[in-house]
């Protein structure tokens, strides 16, 4: 669809980075339009691992698999990703690289194609958590600029109705400043994470971790995220729905190439134009959304998946000790108590949450690209431990388990909304843990 354009800007994120002295090489390949989990559907074709002759490739996951494989192939220091289901955190578990989802609204999205507004986040893949945050920028402080180069990539930007404002900002880092003095940490374990179709693998380095953290000093408690359950299935009734919208511009009138056939006949040419230049993908999700949007569907599947999302967000800060800094505390105190065995652990409340990044290890790109075999539908689950964060505009993490082939394993580390320094903080902990164990 977008075949030989070039943009007549630059985005927020990239003026950022060339203020502050980087070096931006280049574009990386990605799913198209950022839709898929494997960085398979791009126009310039699959992202695939570097492997002996011996090896078929595998998957780097998507749908930020370029810039993920390129770091790990040290092409380059660092590159950014936009995460809005997982798609940063994902391709760092599985080419063994970091990959960091901040707090939404406090990187500009001004400049990035969108997909789904509400989700879409410019996020960091380096080879260690030092790298993102030499890119990601230091603590929030009011004496920095907003285009300051001390900010790096984060800070408020104007040009991004999004972005959290400075005076917003301030707020989040006094109320944050002394969640990241509290040491050892609170860390929960989510009982609905421990899904039956978890690799044992990855089960296994998951059960491994939390013990070391223990060893360390750290507490590890039993937490419950019961609307969780549902939000892989809220987050592919959103997200499309907001992909059929901000897609609708791409008809090869106001933005795109036109279609190359039936272009006498009237009446066509924005389905040829749009049947054509699009993937069967991005077809897909459109067909998804505007579905979910119809006056007939909207009330059954996107209004009860707003609702779906709201609860995911209440479960998140019932189960977190520091409340969240943008609602009042009248709010997050009237969020109804989780009643059973992890009743405590909620009331005390914890620091972090520790999860597996992905349900599988990388899968064989052959097994991918057989599309007469594939369930379209597959691919979505790869997703369902990342999307949780994602709904809430939480910070979130993946920190890979050190591995010497591409059977790579990620854990993801989860913090309250604007605490990404202690989510930062506790990724470097579970990195010195890991290699040590590794």
């Amino acid at each position: 669809m977008l075949q030989g354009f070039l943009s007549p800007y630059s985005a927020t994120v990239v003026e950022k980075l060339e203020a502050a002295g980087a070096v931006v090489a280049g574009k990386t390949n990605l799913d198209e339009f950022g839709m898929g989990s494997h960085s398979v559907t791009s126009i310039h074709g699959p992202v695939k691992s570097s492997c002996t002759p011996l090896e078929s490739p595998r998957s780097v996951g998507g749908s930020s698999g370029g810039s993920a494989l390129a770091v790990k192939l040290e092409q380059c220091f660092a590159a950014l990703g936009t995460d809005t289901g997982g798609s940063v955190r994902l391709p760092a578990a599985w080419t063994g690289t970091v990959g960091f989802k901040p707090s939404y609204g406090i990187v500009s999205r001004s400049g990035v194609i969108a997909y789904a507004n509400s989700l879409d986040t410019v996020g960091v893949i380096a080879r260690n958590v030092g790298g993102v945050e030499q890119v990601y920028g230091p603590q929030i402080s009011k004496a920095v600029s907003e285009y300051s180069s001390a900010n790096i990539i984060k800070g408020h930007d104007p040009r991004d109705p999004t972005s959290i404002s400075n005076s917003t900002r301030s707020r989040i880092q006094s109320s944050t400043a002394s969640r990241r003095k509290n040491n050892p940490l609170r860390i929960g374990f989510p009982k609905e994470s421990l899904l039956k179709e978890l690799h044992p693998t990855i089960h296994a380095h998951w059960n491994s971790a939390l013990k070391s953290l223990q060893r360390k000093g750290h507490s590890i408690h039993p937490t419950s995220l019961p609307t969780t359950k549902a939000a892989l299935s809220a987050y592919y009734v959103l997200a499309p729905a907001e992909a059929s919208s901000n897609l609708a511009k791409y008809d090869g009138v106001r933005y795109g190439n036109k279609a190359t056939t039936d272009r006498d006949k009237p009446n066509v040419l924005f389905s040829t134009t749009r049947g054509q230049n699009f993937g069967a993908e991005v077809r897909r999700r459109i067909l998804l959304g505007s579905y979910t949007l119809s006056s007939t569907a909207i009330d059954n599947y996107f209004i009860r998946a707003q609702k779906v999302r709201r609860l995911v967000q209440d479960d998140f800060n019932r189960v977190f000790a520091l409340a969240h800094p943008l609602l009042p505390h009248h709010n997050h105190s009237s969020i109804p108590p989780v009643v059973g065995e992890h009743a405590e652990a909620d009331k005390k409340g914890v620091d972090i949450i520790i999860t597996p990044t992905s349900l599988n290890l990388p899968p064989l790109l052959s097994s991918l690209q057989d599309s007469d075999d594939q369930d379209p539908t597959r691919q979505f689950q790869e997703d369902v431990y990342t999307v949780p964060a994602s709904l809430a505009g939480l910070p979130a993490i993946s920190v890979p388990v050190p591995s010497k082939d591409w059977q790579q394993v990620g854990l993801q580390i989860i913090g309250q909304y604007g605490d990404d320094e202690m989510v930062l903080d506790a990724a470097k902990e579970l990195q010195g843990v890991l290699q040590e164990s590794g």
